[in-house]
């Protein structure tokens, strides 16, 4: 299933997420700092969406109370569990 998410408070404009399972099958993001986002999609392609929540809820971007990756984790809690 194909998730589409538009994050607020980062550079990011949206974030879409392949998820199959309870996996993390692929993830793009248009906008925000191409290079980290693409190793971050990188790095969570494959990991189960518990663990990328895991690892990326509440990281922060400078004096923002968030950031892309927690914007991620934030979409990933909106995922129906399989």
């Amino acid at each position: 299933m194909t998730y589409e998410f538009c994050p607020q408070g980062v550079c990011s404009r949206k974030m879409t997420i392949e998820v199959e399972n309870g996996i993390v099958r692929s993830l793009r993001v248009t906008g925000g700092c191409s290079g980290n986002l693409q190793g971050i999609s990188r790095l969570v392609e494959g990991m189960e969406i518990a663990e990328v929540i895991r690892r990326l809820d509440g990281v922060r971007c400078g004096a923002k109370s968030t950031s892309c990756p927690d914007q991620l984790a934030q979409a990933l809690k909106q995922v129906p569990p399989c």
